[in-house]
């Protein structure tokens, strides 16, 4: 069974499956093989993440800390300031990251907020990185405002299936997502978009998900795939831990699904083994989070991923080639 590399937008939930489903080798052999003729092998790209506004968020989405429906010790603070955003940017393009995302725990930026977040990117795009910020729901204006400060990326993940979200969230729908990714689109702002595995969905689910991402009119051009990072105070803190096999399975169904978005390896790899890292390298990501921490949740230090890179042989990207 051979897929073409050429994207498609019309996978059938039954070539989904049968997909997933494949036996685990062959899965990832295919994966490795798309990913080979869509991307220089052994290398990677590198993002530094950091939250520019932190806690309160009036969402309920169940793995959030930073929610206000939950108690998981995550302290509230307001919108950095532009100069600890640049700080923190050169610091990050000095540690080898080409991509600085700020995330803001809002459901939908007000216009004030808004004004202050575009001369954040404009202010990080002139330290050469690329810009990429997540913050909420954004109407077409809104999305227009951010491209003309020279936004790069948007981040505004599915999560889950359609079928399996409101098990999540209840407080905004599959719909207003979607709505969100149509906006950021069709200002011309490049769409990051992925989801959470662990969270107690089925399989079905994650190919639900992978197929909602797929058939979007354009692939995202970046897909992160988050383990879900079980925070105590959260309704997911005693999730069941997904397997590595699992996630990998679900990276490299992704790979042959978008063979040309960036797949990024994204939160949990602080609990993951260098074993699992690579399969899942192996399976086609090919993008990381640098840096101690995302968000609110730890990820490995500089040294650790530096160690693991050198022993797989794995370069990073240098600024990616748009």
């Amino acid at each position: 069974m051979s897929h073409n590399a050429e994207p498609r937008n019309n996978w059938t939930v039954q070539e989904v499956a049968d997909l997933y489903q494949r036996p685990f080798t062959d899965l990832l052999f295919d994966a490795q093989r798309i990913h080979r003729e869509n991307f220089t092998p052994n290398e990677i790209q590198v993002s530094t993440l950091l939250s520019i506004k932190t806690g309160g968020c009036p969402e309920d989405c169940k793995y959030c800390p930073q929610s206000v429906h939950y108690d998981a010790g995550v302290d509230l603070e307001g919108l950095v300031s532009i100069d600890r955003a640049v700080e923190a940017a050169k610091v990050a393009k000095a540690e080898g990251a080409t991509r600085f995302c700020m995330g803001a725990a809002w459901r939908s930026p007000t216009e004030r907020n808004l004004d202050k977040v575009a001369d954040m990117v404009r202010a990080v795009a002139a330290e050469g990185m690329e810009t990429c910020v997540t913050l909420g729901m954004l109407n077409a204006a809104q999305a227009q405002r951010l491209k003309d400060a020279g936004l790069d990326y948007y981040n505004h993940n599915l999560d889950t299936s359609r079928e399996y979200y409101p098990e999540i969230i209840t407080t905004r729908t599959y719909a207003d997502r979607l709505e969100t990714l149509s906006h950021v689109r069709h200002a011309g702002i490049n769409v990051c978009c992925g989801g959470i595995v662990g969270m107690g969905e089925s399989p079905t689910d994650r190919q639900g998900m992978l197929r909602e991402l797929a058939n979007l009119p354009r692939h995202p051009e970046s897909v992160p795939i988050n383990m879900l990072v079980r925070v105590p105070g959260t309704p997911l803190a005693d999730a069941a831990p997904l397997s590595p096999i699992e996630l990998a399975r679900t990276i490299a169904a992704a790979r042959i699904m978008m063979p040309k978005s960036y797949v990024r390896l994204s939160a949990g790899r602080e609990q993951m083994t260098d074993e699992a890292q690579a399969l899942c390298f192996m399976a086609g990501a090919n993008s990381i989070f640098l840096g101690e921490k995302l968000l609110t949740t730890k990820n490995p230090g500089q040294n650790k991923d530096a160690a693991l890179m050198a022993e797989l042989g794995i370069e990073r990207e240098a600024m990616a080639q748009q």
